[in-house]
C-alpha cells in the first residue's frame, strides 16, 4: 500500500472518475455524482455542468465545495474540499469533450454547456486492503488476535 500524499491523492481520484459534488445552498448540503476530469498538471478538476444547472447558483454564491471519491472494489476513498468557478472557455471544453458527453449535450458548441474548475486545497484519504483481506484482518481482531491494520490514510494538503 503506497503512503498517502499529494501523488497518490491524484492517482486515486484518476482511478475513480466518478464522485459525489457537493454544494452549499445557504442552509442545507446538496450532492450529486458527475464525472471528474482530474488534471494534475493543471492542480485542478473539471467537470461538466448546464449553464441552467441549481449547482451554478450554489457555486456562484458558496464557491467552497467537497468532493467525494468511493471505490468500494478497492476501498479507496478520497473527500477533497476546494474552490469551484464556473467558465465559458470553449477551448478548455472542446479539449475536454468526449463522445460519453453526447448524452447531456449535443456537443462541445452546445450552448447551454459551460465548464467547473475545481482547485483541490486539502483532502482526507483511505487506502484499505480489499474486501477479502479487511474481513480476514476484522476476524482475527474479533476473536482478540489484536486491532487489524486497515491501510493507509491521511489528511493531505493539496
Amino acid at each position: 500500500m503506497a503512503k498517502i500524499d499529494q501523488q497518490h491523492v491524484w492517482e486515486m481520484m484518476e482511478g475513480i472518475n466518478i464522485c459525489m459534488f457537493i454544494t452549499w445552498d445557504g442552509s442545507r448540503q446538496r450532492a450529486r455524482p458527475m464525472a471528474a476530469m482530474p488534471k494534475q498538471q493543471e492542480h485542478a478538476i473539471y467537470f461538466f455542468t448546464s449553464a441552467s444547472a441549481e449547482k451554478d447558483d450554489q457555486i456562484r454564491e458558496f464557491p467552497i465545495v467537497t468532493l467525494a471519491f468511493v471505490d468500494q472494489s478497492e476501498n479507496d476513498y478520497v473527500s477533497i474540499t476546494g474552490t469551484a468557478k464556473l467558465s465559458d472557455d470553449r477551448a478548455k471544453i472542446e479539449e475536454l469533450w468526449s463522445p460519453m458527453m453526447k448524452s447531456w449535450w449535443d456537443g462541445p458548441n452546445d450552448a447551454d454547456i459551460r465548464l467547473i474548475r475545481f482547485v483541490p486545497e486539502d483532502a482526507e484519504a483511505w487506502d484499505s486492503p480489499h474486501d477479502v483481506v479487511s474481513t480476514i484482518k476484522m476476524a482475527a481482531a474479533a476473536v482478540g488476535l489484536g486491532k487489524p491494520d486497515m491501510g493507509d490514510s491521511g489528511k493531505v494538503n493539496m
